[in-house]
């Protein structure tokens, strides 16, 4: 497997100098300073590729060629988005870049309500409290529907967070919710919001699935041409938030959108975080269920609780089996290599980690830390190389 590290460019407070120190050899990045539609540059792609390569680091998987909005609604005529959306996959191949990892989450990307939780023995994680998220969602945005999407217990939990909480404490909820945003786009605050989600009014699971076959029918046939990979992530958390349906859940909709246009080039993003907040996920067996279509891994891991809440655990622990999940990808990577196969490597990345150490005084991206992550890629190079000694020994 591939180790990698997700850079954010300009913006992020992490040095390529610092990366190269935790011994990853890829970069995952890409180019969060263009507004999403736009086409991204040859020129721009082959300027951020020559300052990756020039620290000693090979570019090798886009996260991500974002997805504009109006796509995901299916809203007015769309030519000239997927014209563009064309352009930058062509531009990207055309300077060696073939693994796109892109999400089809409606309006936000991951969500999580705490972005400094306290751990056991020091640090801080990233969490997911569904009470608070209830508490945003009923009595901030006043979606009095909410009330049916969680436990009633969480509900109960949210009134008391609500009426107890102070300007101060709404303002941070909120924040912590718009955090998920990559780069350096629009966050909104409640009344923009409420807005935005007035957008997707009328659009259901049916829709938005209707909406993603599209835009699946418009790229992969380029895809094949130029011979990239899409990788799609999944929904994080695994559930409809704010109203909105999440369609990139579980393994039924994994088959789905693999079925949709039937293509090695229309892949998977194996996230093993996102896809172990759903309780019913069993994530190494879905590792084995599509491995031939796996293009890229993020390993982390997630604590549940039984109203719906979660919280990063460190990537060896956590309701995940770490050590069954990176077998099944070595065990894939092994299948690829004796059929023959080029780009039989996996690349993966250690996704969020907890904020240790000094890791809270240099303020990046929040999930993103440097000693966090460079703990948790130690762990997996460890497990991996015991997991790679285990098999050569048994022949």
């Amino acid at each position: 497997m591939k180790e990698s590290w997700r850079w954010y460019g300009p913006f992020d407070r992490i040095s390529l100098g610092e990366i190269a120190q935790t011994g990853a050899s890829g970069i995952v990045t890409a180019l969060h300073e263009v507004p999403y539609g736009d086409v991204w540059s040859r020129e721009a792609i082959s300027g951020r590729k020559a300052e990756i390569s020039k620290a000693g680091f090979e570019w090798v998987v886009v996260e991500s060629l974002p997805i504009h909005e109006r796509i995901k609604r299916g809203e007015g005529d769309l030519s000239g988005l997927f014209a563009n959306y064309r352009q930058s996959m062509a531009n990207l191949a055309a300077e060696g870049i073939h693994t796109i990892c892109y999400n089809f989450m409606p309006l936000l990307d991951w969500t999580r309500t705490d972005l400094a939780a306290p751990v056991a023995r020091g640090g801080s994680c990233l969490r997911f409290s569904a009470p608070k998220m209830a508490a945003l969602e009923i009595f901030m945005l006043g979606r009095g529907a909410a009330r049916d999407d969680y436990p009633p217990q969480a509900v109960a939990e949210a009134d008391a967070w609500y009426q107890g909480s102070s300007d101060e404490d709404r303002a941070r909820l909120m924040h912590a919710v718009m955090a998920g945003l990559p780069g350096a786009y629009d966050r909104y605050d409640a009344e923009g919001l409420k807005s935005q989600l007035k957008l997707y009014e009328g659009i259901d699971r049916t829709d938005l699935r209707a909406n993603y076959r599209r835009f699946l029918e418009e790229v992969i046939p380029a895809a094949e041409e130029l011979g990239m990979r899409f990788c799609v992530h999944p929904d994080d958390p695994p559930r409809d938030i704010l109203g909105l349906p999440r369609i990139v859940s579980d393994a039924d909709d994994i088959s789905w959108i693999l079925g949709a246009v039937d293509s090695p080039a229309n892949g998977l993003t194996l996230c093993s975080g996102s896809l172990g907040a759903n309780p019913k996920n069993d994530v190494p067996a879905i590792a084995r269920q599509f491995g031939d279509r796996i293009h890229f891994a993020h390993l982390r891991n997630v604590r549940k609780e039984p109203d719906g809440s979660f919280e990063e655990a460190a990537h060896l622990e956590g309701d995940t089996d770490m050590v069954d999940l990176v077998s099944a990808l070595l065990d894939e990577e092994r299948r690829r290599r004796n059929a023959g196969q080029g780009n039989w490597e996996i690349p993966f990345r250690p996704d969020h980690g907890h904020e240790l150490l000094d890791d809270a005084a240099r303020q990046t991206h929040p999930g993103y830390p440097l000693v966090g992550r460079l703990r948790g890629l130690a762990e997996l190079r460890g497990l991996i190389a015991g997991l790679l000694r285990v098999a050569q020994q048994a022949g």
